[in-house]
C-alpha cells in the first residue's frame, strides 16, 4: 500500500526549496521534526477538502477498515462531535427531534458535543451496580428502552470501554435496524480490532457511525484517529463526512499527524496482522499468570489488562505507583483498577517485566471498601442551558443541591460523574471525595 502524504513531505524536504509559507519554525530542527511539518501548500491537498494525496491516503484507510473511512488530526474527540452533528442532521431530514439515547460512561466530549449543537440525551445506566466507568447494555436492555417512551434517532454507546468491557455490538446493531436507530460507537480504544485474526471492529458487527483512536493502540503519533461511516447509512452521510469534521477541526491540521496515519497503512497492509496475532497468545498467558497470583482481571478487550487489586490488598492508585517505581508507567490507576495497553511495538521482555513485578508485589489484606455508587442525578437544566450560564468554582462540600455547570466531572480517563445541568445530591459529592475531586463548577446563583 502505497503512502501518498509521507511520499510528498518527503520529497518536499530533499527539494531544499525556500519555506515563505507557515509554519514559522520554516524546517528548522528545533526539535527534529519540522522539516516534515508543512502546510497546505500547491500539492499538499487539504484536509476537509480532499481531492489529492490526503483522499488517496484516506481511500487506502477506508480499504483497510471496509468502510468510508475519514482522518481526524484531533482525535476522536472531533469524531464524536461529527458523529453527533451528523445524527442530530439525519434526524432533521427525517423529521424527528436529534434524541440520543447514550450509555452514561460517555467520554467528556460527548457532553460538550450534545451541548453545543443542543442534542437532547436520555442516559442508559447499568441495572447492577458497577464502576462510573463501565455501563455494561445488553441487547434486552436496549429492546426495552426503545420500546419505552421517545423513540430516539440514535444509540451512542462507548465500546470497549475505559477498563476493557467489551459490548454485543451485533446483537445490539441488530435491535437498533429492528426500530430504525441509528447506532453510533465510540471505539477509541479499539482500532486494532479490525486486525484481530476474527475482526471485532464495530464497523464489522453493525455500527452505523465509529470512531476510533488510531494512535491510542497503532502505531500513530498522538492525535491520529479515524471517522468510518457505514455504507448502509443514507449517502448523505457519507457525503457530509467531511463537512461535519471541518465544523469541528482546525483549519491548520498537523501534516505531521497525517503522515502517521498514512505511515500506518502501509504497516497495517504488511505484517501487522501477523505480528499481532503472534502477540495476542502470550498477552493470554500472562493474563493466566496474574489470575494464577491471585489478581482479579476486568474486562475482555485482548489488549487490555485492567486489574481490579483491592482481592490483593492494594489500590489501584497503590499498585501503580509500585510498578512506576519499577519503571512500568500504566496507563490509568484509581482506587479500584490499574489498567495496562498492550501492542506488539513493546519491547521484546514487556510482558515478563510485568509479569515479574506484580508477582514481586507482595499480598496485603484484602480490601472490602467499595465505591459510591454512581446514580442519576435529577435534571435542572439542559446541557446547553448550564454550560451557556455564569458559572463559579467551590469546593464539593458547598455543591450540595446547586447544578453542574462544567461539562462534566470526572477522573482522568473523562468519563462523568456528573453531567452539566443536573442537581448534585449527596451520593454525587460522596464520588466526588472518593475519586479525590475537591471542586466542582457549577452554575452561579443570581446575585440580588
Amino acid at each position: 500500500m502505497d503512502t501518498p502524504i509521507c511520499d510528498f513531505v518527503a520529497d518536499y524536504v530533499r527539494s531544499g526549496r525556500v519555506r515563505l509559507h507557515m509554519p514559522g519554525h520554516k524546517g528548522k530542527p528545533f526539535l527534529g521534526m519540522e522539516p516534515w511539518d508543512i502546510t497546505e501548500i500547491p500539492g499538499a491537498d487539504s484536509l476537509y477538502e480532499a481531492e489529492g494525496i490526503i483522499r488517496r491516503s484516506q481511500e487506502n484507510a477506508s480499504v483497510l477498515f471496509g468502510c468510508p473511512t475519514y482522518y481526524s488530526a484531533e482525535g476522536s474527540s472531533q469524531c464524536i462531535r461529527a458523529m453527533v452533528f451528523l445524527a442530530a442532521q439525519y434526524a432533521g431530514s427525517r423529521g424527528r427531534r436529534p434524541l440520543i439515547l447514550a450509555a452514561r460512561n460517555a467520554h467528556k466530549t460527548f457532553l460538550t458535543a450534545v451541548a453545543v449543537l443542543n442534542v437532547p440525551v436520555r442516559w442508559l445506566y447499568p441495572e447492577r451496580e458497577e464502576a462510573y466507568l463501565a455501563c455494561p447494555v445488553t441487547p434486552e436492555d436496549l429492546e426495552r428502552e426503545l420500546t419505552n417512551g421517545e423513540l430516539p434517532i440514535a444509540v451512542y454507546l462507548t465500546s470497549p470501554d475505559y477498563l476493557g468491557n467489551q459490548a454485543n455490538i451485533a446483537a445490539l446493531a441488530a435491535v437498533c435496524r429492528k426500530h430504525d436507530v441509528l447506532l453510533l460507537v465510540d471505539n477509541a480504544h479499539g482500532a486494532y480490532l479490525r486486525f484481530l485474526p476474527e475482526s471485532a471492529h464495530p464497523m464489522d458487527l453493525g455500527a452505523d457511525l465509529c470512531c476510533d483512536s488510531a494512535h491510542k493502540t497503532l502505531p500513530v503519533v498522538t492525535g491520529g484517529a479515524y471517522l468510518h461511516i457505514s455504507p448502509q447509512v443514507p449517502k448523505e452521510m457519507e457525503e457530509n463526512a467531511l463537512r461535519a469534521l471541518a465544523l469541528f477541526g482546525s483549519t491548520s491540521p498537523s501534516y505531521l499527524i497525517l503522515q502517521s496515519l498514512d505511515r500506518a497503512n502501509a504497516y497495517l497492509d504488511g505484517d501487522y496482522r501477523q505480528r499481532l496475532a503472534a502477540f495476542l497468545p502470550r498477552v493470554d498467558q500472562l493474563k493466566e499468570k496474574l489470575r494464577g497470583l491471585g489478581y482479579e482481571l476486568v474486562g475482555t478487550e485482548p489488549l487490555k489488562i485492567t486489574l481490579a487489586p483491592k482481592s490483593r490488598g492494594w489500590r489501584g492508585t497503590e499498585l501503580g505507583a509500585e510498578l512506576a517505581r519499577r519503571g512500568l508507567v500504566c496507563e490509568f490507576a484509581d482506587p479500584d483498577f490499574l489498567v495496562l495497553m498492550l501492542t506488539p511495538e513493546l519491547p521484546e521482555k514487556t510482558l515478563e517485566a510485568v509479569a515479574a513485578a506484580l508477582e514481586e508485589i507482595p499480598a496485603r489484606t484484602p480490601i472490602g471498601e467499595r465505591p459510591p455508587r454512581v446514580i442519576p442525578g435529577e435534571p435542572a437544566m439542559t446541557p446547553a442551558e448550564a454550560i451557556r450560564s455564569p458559572w463559579e468554582t467551590l469546593p464539593i462540600e458547598n455543591c450540595l443541591g446547586r447544578i453542574l455547570a462544567s461539562p462534566s466531572v470526572g477522573c482522568p480517563p473523562a468519563v462523568p460523574i456528573g453531567v452539566c445541568g443536573e442537581r448534585l445530591g449527596r451520593q454525587a459529592l460522596d464520588c466526588f471525595a472518593y475519586y479525590g475531586i475537591r471542586e466542582c463548577t457549577v452554575v452561579a446563583e443570581t446575585k440580588k
